[in-house]
């Protein structure tokens, strides 16, 4: 099927599959672990979703979201996305932009967890398995990851708490970033993982606020802000820091080269190499 009918039918599909989710978490945050439940439910349905229509439209079997890959990618995925988050935290409070204000609850962070995990894999659906996918299949990697990294930075805009420096942070730290990981590996999982394991560490972990949205459940410590928004991030929370901004793009540019080094196909229908990577 054409490129210019898979791309805005598969766009509509999984921007409402995004929404979708977000009611989903909401209608089950007030208990833990059914916020859990409905949120990897959810997420195991989506990814369902994308199977049975990339398989419908494309005709092809989906080696972007092969089996035998989900546990390794995903566990690499989320370590190195709390391990990210968690030295962006750390450079921020030696700065004096972040300071812990206590505990916060076990329960919301079993709730943040079940709220992530939507977010993530629609997301990452929506915008490296559909956009950034078909856009390098099209017109090759740097097209693709500048206009997937731009128009993810704009979807943060319908935030609460939006700002234009926020959305160009997320271009520019998660955008590209998560576009990277997908050129090295030509599998959503290793995406998947990154955006859940930062999120999570986030809100779950460290008690911040996610890209301007405030009003949720509390993770394990209660975090506060302070001192120049540049540094702490202000109101958006840290990923509007600058710190993020610089941390985000030299992961980008690690896994650029790693995707040089491994001469990686430019499209993930391309046969894997003999070693399996």
């Amino acid at each position: 099927m054409s490129f210019w009918i898979r791309l805005p039918v598969l766009l509509v599909v999984f921007l409402a599959v995004l929404v979708l989710g977000q009611l989903v978490v909401g209608a089950a945050d007030g208990s833990p672990p059914a916020a859990l439940l409905a949120g990897l439910g959810y997420s195991g349905l989506a990814l369902a979703a994308y199977v049975m229509a990339v398989r419908r439209l494309e005709r092809r079997p989906v080696a972007e979201l092969r089996r035998a890959r989900a546990v390794p990618e995903t566990g690499a995925g989320v370590a190195a996305g709390v391990g990210l988050f968690t030295a962006v935290i750390a450079v921020i409070a030696l700065f004096g932009g972040y300071r812990v204000d206590g505990w916060g609850s076990a329960g919301g962070a079993v709730t943040l967890a079940g709220v992530m995990a939507v977010a993530a894999v629609a997301e990452e659906l929506l915008f490296r398995g559909v956009l950034f996918r078909l856009l390098l299949e099209r017109f090759g990697a740097p097209v693709a990851l500048v206009v997937s990294a731009v128009l993810f930075g704009g979807l943060h805009l319908f935030n609460p708490g939006a700002t234009l420096w926020g959305a160009t942070a997320i271009a520019v730290e998660a955008g590209l970033m998560l576009g990277s990981a997908f050129l090295v590996t030509r599998s959503l999982w290793l995406p998947i993982g990154l955006h859940f394991g930062w999120n999570f560490a986030e809100a779950g972990l460290f008690g911040t606020t996610v890209s301007g949205t405030e009003g949720g459940p509390a993770g394990l410590l209660r975090g506060v802000a302070q001192g120049s928004d540049v540094v702490s991030g202000g109101a958006f929370g840290p990923e509007a820091s600058i710190v993020s901004v610089v941390f985000g793009a030299a992961a980008t540019v690690v896994l650029l080269l790693l995707a040089r080094r491994r001469d990686a196909p430019v499209t993930p229908v391309a046969p894997l190499p003999a070693d399996g990577r």
